[in-house]
């Protein structure tokens, strides 16, 4: 890792060498710790005509702000450089004056989290580690499952009973192991810790693995890239455990710091309505209380996230909002961002463009600016819920006048 200079304490501040804990030993595992680099020496290297020069349309085109080496054995996986494209209709639609997707539905496993995947399995590569596990309520653990399949590492999935049909059926076809656990995300994900403490796997999750967040920041320094070094006003993420969106404000926060980019951009953090503990935290200015979840959005259905205060941090520093929508809100969302741009997205993934919505409705969001959402998974990841927003299908018997009888309708 050449421009790694160390780990921070998120709660603390304490530092730590990199390589020598993955959480604060004073503050255990709320202790989660944040990746340094050399921003000086990186400014040197990385820069827009180097970027400019470089062929490889991945996330490892920006590798000098990756925590790999140098020599580091990378899956063979189109991960990243996602389409960024505008959609205006979807922005009448919404009450904006421009509006961008992010779709991060078209990664190898169709979805964000192959960005923090990526990086975990090629640092479960360099651990020399033979097994790699983690707790997901699906993106997650397909993401995982794929990347452990192209670097031949054994993956370990933990998931909560309600995790998708379609999402178990990617874990098992890239070989994964997949242990069901009759509870809850938060029950799973405690097993998974505990399984990992016990059998010495790599652990793959965000709260405790500090190098992940570095995967996801990816979608940012792409956003950047991809339009000329000029952001839109807002960004919309939206919240589970937190990781994402502290990812993303972390990769506008060094492009500005590499002066790459002039400004950065508002985070609106959007969360389901039933299940908002951040919101809740950002709100009150007080510590993360622990709520049961009950939302459609399974991706974000996280009742205790431990990457809280990141998720916080990052929306205060970049002077944006959090705000919470309905499972209606969501389901008219994944309809309307299909039926005007042609992009399915999944219950989270509408979550960030039903958060725009109701912010341009209360004028939290100018209904002038200019604004981008985040497409974090593809709506195939969960059939059932798109089934449940859209409308039914029209039963024909097969003649002409049915046909024109149904259009009438």
């Amino acid at each position: 890792m050449p421009f790694v200079t160390g780990l921070t304490c998120v709660r603390c501040g304490a530092s730590y060498p990199a390589r020598s804990v993955m959480t604060c030993p004073r503050c255990g595992v709320t202790g989660i710790l944040d990746v340094r680099y050399d921003y000086p020496a990186i400014k040197r290297r990385l820069t827009r005509r180097a970027l400019a020069a470089r062929d490889d349309l991945s996330q490892w085109r920006y590798r000098e702000l990756l925590p790999i080496g140098e020599r580091a054995r990378l899956p063979n996986l189109a991960v990243g450089w996602s389409p960024l494209r505008p959609a205006p209709e979807l922005a009448r639609h919404l009450g904006l004056r421009t509006l961008l997707l992010k779709d991060d539905g078209r990664n190898p496993s169709a979805s964000l989290k192959d960005r923090a995947s990526a990086v975990g399995a090629v640092k479960a590569v360099e651990a020399r580690r033979k097994v790699i596990a983690c707790a997901s309520t699906g993106n997650a653990a397909s993401s995982l499952a794929a990347m452990a399949a192209a670097l031949g590492l054994k993956a370990i999935i933990f998931v909560p009973e309600r995790a998708p049909e379609p999402k178990l059926a990617q874990l098992l076809i890239f070989g994964a192991t997949v242990l069901r656990v009759r509870g809850s995300y938060d029950q799973a994900w405690e097993l998974c810790q505990s399984a990992c403490e016990r059998w010495g796997w790599y652990n793959r999750n965000c709260a405790v693995n500090p190098y992940l967040v570095e995967g996801k920041k990816t979608v940012s320094l792409e956003i950047c890239e991809q339009l000329e070094w000029k952001v839109p006003e807002w960004v919309a993420v939206s919240v589970g455990d937190g990781c994402t969106i502290a990812g993303a404000w972390k990769g506008f926060r060094e492009m500005r710091a590499l002066g790459l980019i002039r400004r950065t951009p508002k985070l609106l953090g959007v969360q389901a309505e039933g299940a908002a503990p951040v919101t809740a935290a950002f709100r009150s200015g007080r510590a993360l209380v622990p709520v049961a979840p009950s939302t459609m959005a399974d991706s974000i259905a996280v009742g205790v996230p431990r990457n809280w205060k990141k998720a916080v941090d990052a929306v205060r520093e970049s002077g944006g909002t959090m705000i919470d929508v309905s499972d209606d809100e969501i389901r008219e969302a994944m309809l309307a961002t299909g039926r005007l741009a042609g992009v399915f997205a999944e219950p989270a993934a509408a979550t960030a463009v039903a958060g725009l919505a109701r912010a341009a409705r209360e004028r939290i969001v100018s209904r002038g600016a200019a604004a981008l959402a985040v497409i974090t998974g593809n709506g195939l990841k969960d059939t059932r819920a798109a089934l449940e927003a859209a409308p039914r299908p029209v039963d024909i018997p097969p003649d002409l006048g049915a046909v024109e009888a149904a259009l009438a309708k």
